[in-house]
């Protein structure tokens, strides 16, 4: 704790934040407490569905809208390996809220018992119901996610491109774990780091890519960037996602993709889910949806 450089709304919560919670032995635990803590019953905003592709999607509608209006798929974190759509009911709450835009959250597979492909694929097939939904105007459709969630949402951006299917509107990237080869870096041990180190990210980049082309499977490896939707890439420098988050950014504007950038001086990994009322993550949130409203503007606007 000594020297590090913490944002002053974020100290009290970094004394008391593990660098590292998910490893090979506590792997199984974190999902059983998982599970329990998300096994209760829906508040009655939010429609619990399975898909025909058998993906799970929780669904949070705009209140009072007439017409086909925007959406938003949002992808959870968990380093590929953990988690639960859930987890960020109160988030898609305000984003519907905020952005009068249909919210779908997608519970896909986790590895490494489903490796990438599987968790891109369920994403694609809840994005393609998503767009087809009667309350959805197809041509204002953003995808989003933190951390890994931001890692499968860069893959899912270039699928839909590959596609040719589904025209987005925009790519929402919160610290996005987007670079397996941040786990060959040395010197990357900051004692500022909170909820994900260097150890973490080794774990859950070798179990969500088991044996596939990384060149492929990864965002950071893909060679043509061009033609990818508008994105917004959020990411604090106390993150071990920091470097490898600002050098896509780089990448995305050089292809000619437009990409909004929000560095927070002195946030670790996660913060705004660990201290979401304090300032500095109001304006991360704030800053989020003004990239979207302006994804969202009509054409003809």
């Amino acid at each position: 704790m000594h020297g590090v450089d913490f944002h002053p709304e974020l100290r009290r919560a970094a004394r008391m934040l593990p660098r590292q919670v998910v490893t090979p032995v506590t792997l199984p635990l974190l999902r059983r407490a998982s599970r329990l803590m998300w096994r209760r019953a829906p508040a009655p905003d939010v429609e619990v569905l399975t898909l025909e592709s058998g993906v799970g999607v929780r669904l949070f509608r705009p209140a009072g809208a007439t017409r086909p209006g925007p959406a938003l798929l949002w992808i959870h974190g968990g380093g590929y390996i953990l988690g639960d759509a859930a987890q960020d009911d109160v988030l898609c709450r305000r984003f519907a809220h905020e952005l009068g835009a249909t919210v779908a959250s997608v519970d896909y597979r986790l590895a490494p018992e489903f490796p990438y492909p599987a968790p891109v694929e369920d994403c694609y097939s809840a994005l393609k119901w998503l767009s087809a939904l009667p309350a959805v105007d197809p041509s204002r459709v953003a995808i989003g996610g933190a951390s890994a969630g931001g890692g499968i949402a860069a893959a899912l951006a270039f699928l839909a491109r590959d596609r040719g299917e589904i025209p987005l509107a925009a790519q929402l990237l919160v610290y996005p774990m987007i670079d397996d080869r941040t786990v060959l870096r040395t010197g990357l041990d900051n004692p500022g780091h909170r909820l994900w180190n260097q150890a973490a990210n080794r774990f859950g980049w070798q179990a969500y890519l088991g044996d596939a082309d990384r060149d492929v499977a990864v965002p950071a490896r893909r060679d043509d960037l061009a033609g990818l939707p508008p994105a917004w890439i959020g990411v604090g420098t106390l993150d071990l996602f920091h470097d490898e988050d600002l050098a896509y950014a780089e990448r995305l504007r050089a292809a000619g993709v437009p990409c909004e950038v929000e560095v927070v001086k002195g946030a670790f990994h996660g913060f705004d889910g660990i201290a979401p009322k304090a300032e500095v993550s109001q304006s991360f949130f704030r800053s989020q949806c003004a990239l979207l409203r302006g994804a969202f503007e009509p054409a003809a606007a």
